[in-house]
């Protein structure tokens, strides 16, 4: 248990084993989902995305779906508490403090969670862009191919992100797709 398929040795013959520590997160991507997996021995910055496929550390999974359970919860209900007729104005505002305590607490997961999606792309690891290989809006937001300097590897990074971090690789992307239509001479 917690252990995951992650990177093969040189020889090519016998995989190296990484051992899952917490999962951290999860999301679906083209249909498949993913969770971001802390491994031990890492700083949580080495943090990966890995498919579910891939791995082999149900009982993290499960608590990992667990605890996301147990903080829905909370949220369903505060949801419930909004739709009640008013009541006193003591009662509402005490209700209000207590709102405004668990929406700071939200605000605090938020940040946590954009922080989590930052760090996921090779920019955040000093990783440099070398090409723009393709182009996708499959989940509603733009994503570029983003193929890494020294790598073999490719990642989906979305459109706002790349236009800041490596624009000269977003113009050439575009500058290699770009057609031009001469209407019909007329005589």
């Amino acid at each position: 248990m917690g252990k995951d398929k992650r990177a093969e040795t040189t020889e090519g013959s016998s995989e190296e084993e990484y051992v899952v520590e917490k999962v951290l997160n999860k999301r679906t991507v083209k249909g498949k989902t993913q969770y971001l997996l802390k491994w031990k021995g890492y700083k949580e910055e080495e943090s990966t995305w890995e498919p579910v496929d891939n791995l082999d550390c149900e009982e993290l999974i499960r608590v990992f779906e667990e605890s996301r359970k147990e903080k829905e919860k909370p949220k369903k209900t505060e949801e419930r508490s909004k739709k009640r007729p008013r009541e006193s104005s003591e009662e509402t505002s005490r209700k209000s403090r207590g709102t405004s305590v668990s929406s700071v607490e939200e605000n605090k997961d938020a940040k946590k969670e954009k922080k989590v999606e930052k760090e996921k792309y090779g920019f955040d690891k000093g990783i440099k862009a070398e090409k723009i290989i393709g182009a996708s809006d499959a989940t509603g937001e733009l994503m570029f191919l983003v193929k890494w300097v020294d790598s073999d590897e490719a990642e989906l990074v979305p459109a706002k992100i790349a236009n800041v971090k490596c624009p000269q690789q977003v113009i050439a992307f575009y500058e290699e797709r770009l057609t031009w239509h001469n209407p019909p001479e007329s005589e």
